[in-house]
């Protein structure tokens, strides 16, 4: 098992990419503690792991608010005894309009979740890796922290500084023994592109978007997280590792 005895936070665990990665972390035999903003969605996740025989634990939390985040850290702590994993996954899309149109409460919002939730995530989560003598981070960004697209600023502008972030504490921690990567994907068969989804004249297009022609699932995301948290990683800090599908190069 390429976790044993690890204590891992996911966020954003109550569906999509952050279940799939709580579940294989699980089975990785790392404990898990699953947050979500929904906290009937991250319950089922947890339900999920104990069923296959993992240890798990729910700690809602709503990643805007300091307050919380720092909390979960802690119940954390208290829970299992230390921190070794975070993955700072939750996230949301916006409204797709043209940027003047895009409103100051939907711009916060979204820069607010993306990228503040993973400021918060590593602000409290550090300091408890460090006292532990290191530990790994993944942060999600997505291809769109790396290339344009009409109508997505404020997602595109969030994910883009979730690279640079993830590069600054990779700079400042390394020497901690604390590694700090993202992952970015691309289309992933979530929730996050159901809009996509519905719409029968770009879906066809959008589906098939990347070199491998078509759009990938969480678990292929979640191995991608699942190396990057473990010690086969052990050189890897400040990197974006894509899993996309092509779609950076398409």
């Amino acid at each position: 098992m390429r976790l044993q005895g690890k204590v891992a936070i996911v966020t954003g665990g109550g569906g999509g990419i952050g279940r799939a990665t709580s579940c294989l972390f699980a089975k990785e035999g790392a404990k898990v503690v699953v947050s979500d903003v929904n906290e009937e969605s991250a319950s089922e996740t947890v339900r999920l792991i104990k069923e296959a025989g993992g240890d798990a634990l729910c700690v809602p939390a709503n990643m805007v608010n300091p307050e919380e985040v720092e909390q979960l850290i802690n119940k954390t702590v208290d829970a299992y005894g230390g921190l070794d994993i975070l993955f700072n996954n939750a996230g949301v899309g916006n409204e797709e309009v043209r940027l003047a149109d895009i409103s100051v409460e939907e711009w916060d919002r979204v820069v607010d979740i993306n990228l503040k939730g993973v400021f918060l995530g590593m602000k409290y989560g550090l300091k408890k890796m460090e006292e532990r003598g290191g530990g790994a981070i993944i942060n999600t960004s997505s291809v769109l922290g790396h290339k344009g697209k009409k109508y997505v600023g404020p997602y595109n502008a969030s994910k883009g500084g979730v690279v640079l972030l993830t590069q600054n504490a990779a700079l400042e921690y390394g020497g901690k023994n604390i590694r700090v990567n993202a992952v970015a994907p691309g289309v992933i068969d979530t929730d996050i592109i159901q809009g996509w989804k519905d719409d029968e004249r770009k879906w066809p297009i959008i589906s098939r978007a990347n070199a491998l022609r078509r759009i990938g699932q969480p678990e292929e995301v979640a191995k991608v997280v699942l190396f990057l948290a473990s010690d086969d990683a052990s050189f890897v800090t400040g990197s974006t590792i894509f899993a996309d599908g092509g779609g950076m190069i398409f």
